[in-house]
């Protein structure tokens, strides 16, 4: 089977996970997946395998979880440690025709038993450091049953206990019926549970099908997103149907980053955006461990040009791009932008690009306030196409308001040029009065100030908005260079530094900027009492 026959038959059927490795084996057995961490289920199974191999382990755990009495229909959450046999998990899950229901480890205890209450009484599959996590949690009355990877607890089934079950026969899932779940953010509260379809998961790889399509060699992809992440299911079907050699990296820390991506010269890098942040010091190692890299793709987030352009410049290949989608859990990819070694540190931080081609989502800016979007008076930004996700689970009537006809409202809001170009200013719940825009406040300092590591700026007492900054090392803040580079924005406050390590952040790495905001209007409190 040709890759380009396989897609053709998901845009037309759907993307069901769970025929995916399977199917990716009948187009390449031998494309390689390489991990930078061993499996917890298969950890006999190494770190290199071929795509035929990834197959077969879903196949024996399709059956496991047959035989622990999971039957279709029937929702399952996982919650585990992150690795990468989550991903598998959840494709044996969708190969017997149950629902996939995705937690971030990152979650804690409480959201994740609102979450399994939400589902309504859920299988789960979990293991030994989450079921700790999870111990004053009431599993038995929140689930139908707990399924636990690696050793034995009391009230659980083993699933290395079930090694060796009967195989089944896969089970498809109506290819307009919820499929997998994932959960949002979670910056404004309890994540929100997104549900996809085989249909809408299968239009989500149109925009980067056709990107991956102009790279006519076979090199390796390098990703690293959350193996929970929606983003992470349409990475691994184009990379496997394109057969691209995987690299599917875990670790962060950008000194074993740098020694993955010599040794594996990836020509693309999919990461989030304040993944890519955090590697920018690889930037200036002397070995260039971006050298190899053709392309970086980053998706849903914007990211400050400067980093971009640092990035763009530590590759060895010409015609190196980033290309930047934005879009969200709902929608998927709505808009994109490449971005050249030559222009990308002058580029607008809120440009986040132009409507994909045909087949792909469609763009508009709505007023806010009856006068029309403009850069001044910026609207509510929507998205309409088949890929929207269905609904949120549970919560129809929250999903219903942000849907309007065929229109989604994303929550952002912005404008677009006379080109047509979309601009991005703020999610709506972040908005300041007095500021044009706190994300293009952050892109102009953070450009100045190499030393910062983040910034953040945040309601303060009677709305005044408050720069929070985080520097390289922790390193205390230069207040006559912060004063310089933030000379254009009077209407600050004095900045406030905190450590890296205590911005709360989203299990995406977003900084929660609610819950930031409201850590310091505490404290504030108690210094002013």
């Amino acid at each position: 089977m040709k890759g380009s026959t396989a897609y053709k038959s998901i845009l037309k059927h759907g993307l069901h996970i769970g025929l995916l490795p399977e199917t990716a084996a009948a187009v390449n057995p031998a494309t390689p997946i390489t991990l930078d961490h061993d499996l917890d289920i298969f950890p006999e199974a190494g770190r290199r395998l071929t795509v035929a191999q990834y197959a077969e382990h879903v196949d024996d755990l399709a059956g496991r979880l047959w035989a622990a009495g999971i039957r279709p229909g029937e929702r399952v959450v996982i919650y585990k440690k992150a690795n990468a046999d989550h991903w598998m998990v959840a494709a044996a899950i969708s190969r017997i025709g149950a629902v996939v229901v995705n937690l971030s480890p990152a979650l804690d205890a409480v959201t994740v038993a609102a979450l399994l209450e939400r589902a309504d009484q859920p299988n789960l599959v979990t293991d030994e450091a989450k079921l700790d996590v999870l111990a004053d949690i009431p599993l038995a009355d929140l689930t139908r049953r707990v399924i636990a990877v690696g050793g034995e607890r009391a009230g659980t089934v083993s699933l290395a206990g079930l090694a060796g079950a009967p195989r089944v026969k896969p089970v498809l899932r109506p290819i307009d019926e919820a499929a997998v779940i994932t959960h949002t953010s979670g910056t404004t509260g309890i994540p929100k549970l997104v549900v996809h379809t085989a249909r809408t998961q299968g239009l989500r790889l149109i925009p980067q099908w056709r990107l991956l399509s102009l790279m006519r060699k076979k090199e390796t992809v390098a990703i690293h997103v959350p193996f929970v992440h929606s983003r992470m299911v349409a990475a691994m079907s184009l990379a496997l149907l394109k057969e691209f050699p995987v690299l599917l990296m875990r670790q962060s820390d950008p000194a074993e980053v740098a020694e993955h991506l010599l040794e594996h010269r990836p020509v693309l890098i999919e990461a989030l955006p304040n993944s890519l942040m955090e590697w920018e010091p690889l930037t200036e190692d002397p070995r260039t461990p971006f050298g190899s890299v053709k392309v970086f793709s980053s998706t849903f987030d914007a990211i400050h040009p400067g980093t971009m352009s640092k990035l763009l410049k530590s590759s060895d290949r010409r015609g190196a791009l980033f290309f930047q989608i934005y879009g969200q859990s709902e929608v998927g990819p709505a808009t994109g932008r490449a971005y050249l070694r030559n222009s990308a540190h002058k580029a607008n931080g809120r440009c986040v690009g132009w409507a994909m081609p045909k087949g792909a989502a469609k763009i508009r800016v709505v007023s806010r306030d009856g006068q029309p979007p403009s850069e001044a008076n910026p609207g509510y930004i929507e998205v309409a196409w088949d890929g929207l996700a269905k609904t949120y689970f549970a919560e129809q009537d929250r999903y219903d308001t942000n849907r309007n006809g065929q229109w989604w409202r994303t929550g952002d809001v912005g404008y677009r040029t006379r080109l047509g170009c979309l601009h991005m200013l703020d999610r709506e719940v972040d908005m300041i009065p007095g500021v044009h825009s706190s994300l293009e406040i952050e892109d102009v300092v953070l450009s100045k100030l190499g030393e910062l590591s983040e910034l953040v700026v945040i309601p303060g007492p009677d709305s005044q908005p408050v720069p929070v900054v985080c520097t390289v090392d922790d390193k205390p803040l230069d207040h006559s260079r912060w004063r310089t580079a933030a000379a254009a924005f009077p209407q600050l406050a004095d900045p406030v530094q905190i450590p890296q390590a205590e911005l709360p952040r989203t299990a995406t790495l977003k900084v929660q900027r609610l819950a930031l905001a409201r850590r310091l209007e505490k404290q504030w409190e108690q210094e002013k009492a």
